[in-house]
């Protein structure tokens, strides 16, 4: 028996009808596809090394503590591997279709909180994976990490071996209570015993980010971004290389995120364009999820993770001026570590279990008109990986979208490219391709740039 941490806690008592909260990855291979009896064997035998993934989530009563992670006494790998045919003609966007599809169901989160789907029928001998797992369990780090529990490096590795898995019994309602109250008496007496110099820094991070966070949330924004949103999501990709990014670096400096964000931005710009809504001080303003994850939590199946925001400079028509006024608010918000007072706030109001769950419960609910989109950057592998022996050979994110944002953007590095996942609500977002486009024409007008430049 395991118990969340704060952040963890908060997705799960986040979910609701309209707001699925699930990470995914569409993954590609080179053919041929395995048969579905191959694939069930091999994710089982793997899951020795990703324990989690054999449990679900136990809640405390009267929610005295955060809810434990228990080993799933009815777990059967066929209710969590499952398989699709991608629709005739079997292209980029038959896949595209089907796993917005899939992606948009929610899991039930009264089993272990993950699937992964084969996708069979694509074209020119290629078949995909479709993995999506409850943020509950993972942030985006840790569900990289995920996946190097699935697949190889080596094309030419041995398959896992099969294993045999007994569940411990679960444990009485009322050994969960107990060890809820147990750990809120340990976390009292760490508090006393440093005479709450913990809760102090914390409440002095908050404190310190407040004025920051407050002159970045007042500035003009995009409303039309924010709304209702239903259960449905709409799903698509566009791709760049390392390569192309670092020619760009190497001209005008600044990081990949600092590129990726410029291209996002000219992104939104022809979106708001399309649309009628842009104006020549547009912003888009991006919530920018941070890692506080340390080297030796890598590898740990939780949420380590804060978040800064950013405002992207939409109205700005001239690409180099965009990317330096990314450059210029990134720089300023590393060196105020902004993301240390969102982390601390966490860890304060995880302090009252009840009261984060019944703030997770609601916050999510509400539409709210200051964050217009979530761009987050996960670093990826970069080396090929197999998956019984067949070479992956593109990896695209799904992030979800909550609280009255209606769009998303994942980025993931892998094997030397960029790929951009972006996720829209079915209905608010009909013109996602838009976004899509627009982002690649982000990239391809920085290469322009440096190109000209020398």
């Amino acid at each position: 028996m395991e118990r969340m941490n704060a952040l963890d806690a908060g997705m799960f008592f986040a979910e609701n009808d309209s707001t699925p909260l699930q990470i995914g990855t569409v993954t590609v291979f080179q053919g041929p596809a395995p048969e579905y009896p191959e694939l069930v064997r091999h994710v089982f035998a793997r899951l020795r090394l990703a324990p989690r993934c054999l449990q679900r989530v136990r809640t405390v009563p009267f929610h005295l503590a955060h809810p434990v992670w228990v080993d799933d006494q009815r777990f059967a790998i066929e209710d969590h591997v499952l398989r699709a045919t991608a629709p005739e003609p079997g292209d980029p966007e038959a896949l595209r279709d089907l796993a917005q599809a899939i992606l948009s169901r929610p899991l039930d989160l009264t089993r272990s909180p993950w699937e992964v789907w084969l996708v069979e029928g694509l074209a020119d001998d290629r078949w995909a994976l479709i993995a999506k797992v409850h943020h509950c369990m993972v942030d985006g780090i840790a569900g990289i990490d995920l996946l190097g529990a699935l697949f190889d490096i080596d094309p030419d590795r041995a398959p896992a071996r099969p294993h045999v898995w007994i569940p411990e019994p679960e444990p009485p309602a009322w050994a969960v209570l107990r060890g809820g109250i147990a750990d809120r008496l340990k976390g009292f007496e760490r508090q006393a015993a440093r005479l709450f110099l913990p809760a102090l820094r914390d409440s002095a991070a908050v404190a310190g980010a407040i004025p920051g966070y407050a002159a970045r949330l007042a500035g003009f924004g995009t409303s039309s971004l924010n709304g209702p949103t239903g259960p449905r999501r709409r799903w698509s990709r566009t791709h760049a290389g390392l390569d192309e990014v670092d020619r760009i670096r190497r001209a005008f400096g600044g990081s990949v995120n600092d590129v990726v964000l410029a291209a996002t931005a000219r992104g939104f710009r022809d979106l708001l364009d399309a649309r009628g809504a842009l104006g020549g001080e547009s912003v888009v303003r991006a919530m920018v999820p941070v890692s506080v994850r340390s080297s030796g939590e890598r590898g740990v199946p939780s949420n380590r993770v804060s978040a800064v925001p950013v405002d992207l400079p939409c109205g700005e028509p001239d690409p180099l001026r965009r990317l330096a006024l990314v450059r210029a608010q990134m720089d300023d918000l590393k060196s105020r570590d902004q993301a240390a007072g969102l982390d601390a706030f966490v860890r304060l109001l995880g302090a009252a279990p009840g009261l984060l769950a019944a703030a997770a419960h609601l916050a999510l609910r509400r539409r709210q008109p200051l964050i217009h989109t979530i761009v987050t950057n996960v670093p990826g592998p970069p080396i090929p990986l197999y998956a019984m022996g067949r070479r992956m050979l593109e990896l695209d994110p799904y992030i979800p979208i909550a609280a009255g944002v209606r769009v998303s953007v994942g980025i993931v590095s892998y094997d030397g490219g960029l790929a951009f996942g972006l996720t829209g609500d079915h209905d608010a977002v009909p013109d996602l391709e838009v976004l899509s486009a627009g982002i690649r024409n982000g990239i391809d007008e920085l290469l322009k740039e440096a190109a000209q430049a020398g």
